[in-house]
């Protein structure tokens, strides 16, 4: 339990420092300035060359090989890890795309969006692994009739289903144009999403369980970063609905009207995961007011039971002041007479037990143990 605390407070601390650290050129600079991060992972390029009856895949390509299958039909280039700025600029002179679009590729921290330049659109999504909201990176996506650009932060994504697809001999995938690649990238980076919420869905539920039960300590530490996720996907899926929407406008001509209403169901399915956000957000909030109002409940069930308790004693506490007090019998008849009762001793403890057995019964009667 202990390293799993651990490994959740690194993992939100890794969060924090990547979110504050997102890179922004200096103020003044020209557009189209490019920063390099010396964070960035290095940069490998993994090609897919797409034929008709079956597809070429190189994981490690070079510069050469990517030129030369851009010449001879479709591909895919999915360019892993940004640190290689020359690299990168070298792949734009290729394929034609604007320095602006590059500028938004390299210099990662861009909200989901689409911009549609003079020879390519630039699709931009935030990406998970499914695992953690602490994998969140962005994905551009850059576009054309025969070519996809794909451009990731590091290694590691949810996109191997894609790739599954356009290996098998029968798949759809294939035999469609660029634009339906697109829209199968797009669809499994959003369907990622779903097991983060199922998992967070679940812990709340447990959350909750416990709370009603006994609450904890660590349930507002818990809560508290439960809705600081929940907050991330929220900032990643309300522009992307956006983008989607854009997407699908016949006006801006950017993908077939084939491939619209897949576009469309896309679009549907940013529309429930914001549904589900807002639930769990709804759900975490009314968590963390159930924990506030059980400890302040047992709180206040505590202080009435000591309460009571001390009700009890005042009275008894009174007795033995007032016996306690030295006074000599022999003096006076009206100075405590009662010290020389032969059974005066346990006749004052009766008494005593007698009242607080009373007082206790009247507790009782009225509900209030």
């Amino acid at each position: 339990m202990a390293a799993r605390a651990k490994r959740v407070r690194q993992s939100t601390a890794s969060t924090r420092r990547r979110f504050a650290a997102s890179r922004r050129a200096p103020i003044g600079s020209p557009p189209g300035t490019l920063i390099v991060d010396e964070r960035a992972s290095a940069t490998t390029l993994r090609l897919i060359r797409i034929f008709d009856d079956h597809v070429e895949e190189t994981v490690d390509a070079g510069f050469e090989q990517v030129a030369e299958a851009a010449q001879h039909g479709r591909i895919w280039l999915d360019v892993v890890g940004l640190a290689d700025i020359d690299m990168i600029a070298r792949l734009g002179e290729l394929f034609g795309l604007d320095r602006l679009a590059i500028e938004d590729i390299v210099n990662t921290g861009q909200r989901p969006k689409v911009d549609l330049y003079e020879t390519h659109p630039l699709v931009v999504v935030h990406m998970f692994d499914g695992r953690s909201v602490g994998s969140k990176e962005q994905v551009s996506i850059v576009f054309d009739d025969c070519h996809v650009l794909t451009f990731q932060e590091r290694p590691g994504d949810c996109l191997d289903p894609v790739r599954k697809r356009l290996s098998m001999v029968s798949g759809r995938i294939r035999s469609r144009g660029s634009a339906y690649l697109v829209y199968a990238i797009l669809d499994t980076i959003l369907d990622a999403y779903f097991p983060l919420l199922d998992t967070i869905g679940e812990e709340l539920e447990q959350i909750e369980d416990r709370i009603a039960a006994e609450p904890r300590r660590e349930d507002i530490g818990r809560l508290h970063r439960i809705r600081r996720d929940l907050l991330v996907m929220k900032r990643a899926l309300w522009p992307a609905r956006e983008m989607l929407s854009a997407l699908t406008r016949a006006e801006l001509g950017l993908i077939p009207r084939e491939v619209e209403n897949y576009m469309r169901d896309t679009y549907d399915h940013a529309m429930q995961l914001i549904d589900v956000v807002e639930a769990h957000r709804e759900l975490a909030t009314g968590l963390l007011d159930l924990y506030l109002n059980s400890v302040s409940t047992r709180m206040n069930e505590v202080v009435k039971l000591l309460t009571m308790v001390a009700t009890i004693f005042i009275p008894l506490s009174f007795l033995t002041g007032v016996w306690g007090m030295n006074f000599k019998p022999d003096t006076s008849p009206w100075n405590m007479p009662e010290t020389l009762t032969y059974f005066g001793y346990p006749l004052a403890l009766a008494i005593m037990a007698l009242i607080g057995f009373l007082l206790a019964a009247f507790f009782w009667w009225k509900k209030w143990f």
